[in-house]
């Protein structure tokens, strides 16, 4: 009997080590945000991805759109760098006071991933750089429009709805401009992600959320995921751009 004691013992302290680990790991997920509790706000996960995903986009596409202004080689490519960077600080600024009302932590880094594309345009000139800034933004524009539109669809919350409304405007206005420039390839762009009803994509737990009674619906470990994902099927799709070049 001491020994099925001790055993279970050491089975329930195990149990409490994995609980222990499993919730560091949710904590340090890259950029998530957290919603300080308030029974006011109705954020959903959705509602959060919207807010770390603008606030991604002004940290990496700013200091992007500063350096077209200096390095770009065509007279387009730097007034359309110029005027993005001018276009995200004030982005930025309705996401920070977004967060502050709503409670929510935002990222204060980009991503590894978005630092490799500062990167990449650093160690290119002329042509190339104008070509690679086009490509990157085009792309990230493109994959991060649909988010907004399915949290405009579905959140409950008046502050992000009102974010989204605005994320909208400027994030076409850039794609506008970038498609000005004369630069996009058309026919390489990624496809629209058009997911059905049933899958477990952010379009359709927006949309799940749209009909639900509120709260968190969704885990925001698997609605980052996809937005990370989408992400990485841009970065790709630009590197196979880039090797064509």
């Amino acid at each position: 009997m001491a020994s099925l004691e001790s055993a279970r013992r050491r089975l329930a302290h195990r149990v409490t080590l994995l609980l222990v680990a499993i919730g560091a790991g949710i904590g340090v997920l890259p950029g998530a945000a957290l919603a300080a509790p308030n029974p006011g706000v109705q954020m959903n996960a959705a509602d959060m991805t919207l807010l770390n995903g603008v606030r991604l986009a002004g940290l990496w596409e700013m200091p992007a759109g500063t350096m077209a202004a200096e390095k770009g080689q065509s007279p387009r490519v730097r007034e359309v760098g110029a005027e993005i960077a001018r276009q995200h600080g004030v982005l930025d600024q309705l996401v920070v006071e977004a967060a502050n009302k709503l409670g929510a932590v935002l990222p204060t880094d980009p991503t590894t991933q978005q630092k490799g594309w500062l990167t990449e345009m650093q160690n290119a000139s002329g042509a190339q750089f104008d070509q690679i800034f086009v490509t990157r933004l085009r792309v990230a524009h493109g994959n991060i429009f649909p988010v907004i539109g399915a949290v405009r669809a579905s959140t409950k919350d008046p502050v992000v709805r009102k974010l989204a409304e605005d994320a909208n405007t400027f994030v076409n206005d850039h794609m506008t401009m970038l498609e000005s420039t004369g630069l996009v390839r058309w026919q390489q762009l990624p496809p629209p992600a058009m997911p059905a009803a049933q899958s477990d994509s952010l379009v359709a737990a927006a949309q799940a959320n749209a009909s639900s009674g509120g709260g968190l619906q969704v885990g925001t470990g698997i609605v980052w995921a996809v937005f990370l994902l989408a992400l990485g099927t841009g970065g790709y799709t630009t590197w196979r751009l880039m090797r064509r070049a």
